[in-house]
């Protein structure tokens, strides 16, 4: 309170009277209880999205898809600690973004991997895994160079505001397409051995 009526006196030797209406402050507590809505919010989504996988593919189709996104929140938080960076609620956001965005690329290749397993009956799993993440590279990268360029323009012209938000989408779109390809389909590849 001691800092609130400095500020007013300083104010009204400048710029004369000022009325003060409320004074709030926010403590480490609420700070707190946020982390762990955030935290509780990203472990809701990947339970939800495991149920996903498993109603819409099948339940061997579900692990790969969640170690990709508890990998694509790990690098990305990881990342943010690593660089000391600010962790707030507009990352909180972005992160969640990230989920949604890394689990629409899986869900493309895992429906390729579907479809390739009903028509490519003759192929070694492995082959038609190869085949699978093949045909839907093209289209990958340039779904995720697209993404990037207007991130990228939303982190020059967006303004300081949204800039946290804007670094934690580039490195999660990264880390999304990464992960779509290279651990998704090969969880799934393991999992299909036992």
């Amino acid at each position: 309170m001691i800092l609130v009526n400095r500020v007013l006196a300083g104010l009204d030797n400048r710029v004369g009277e000022v009325v003060l209406l409320s004074v709030e402050f926010v403590g480490p507590r609420v700070g707190e209880e946020l982390r762990d809505d955030g935290l509780a919010s990203i472990g809701i989504a990947c339970l939800l999205i495991l149920a996903y996988i498993a109603f819409r593919f099948s339940s061997r189709f579900a692990p790969g898809a969640v170690v990709a996104l508890v990998h694509d929140v790990g690098i990305t938080a990881g990342i943010f600690v690593i660089f000391g960076l600010e962790f707030d609620l507009r990352v909180l956001a972005a992160l969640l973004a990230i989920l949604g965005y890394s689990l629409n690329d899986t869900i493309i290749i895992y429906d390729r991997i579907r479809e390739n397993l009903t028509t490519r009956r003759q192929d070694s799993f492995a082959d038609m895994l190869n085949l699978s993440i093949n045909d839907c590279l093209s289209r990958t990268a340039i779904t995720s160079v697209t993404t990037l360029m207007a991130v990228l323009a939303l982190m020059i012209w967006g303004g300081e505001v949204i800039r946290s938000f804007t670094i934690t989408l580039m490195i999660g779109v990264v880390v999304g397409t990464y992960s779509s390809i290279f651990i998704a389909s090969p969880v799934l590849f393991y999992g299909h051995e036992y």
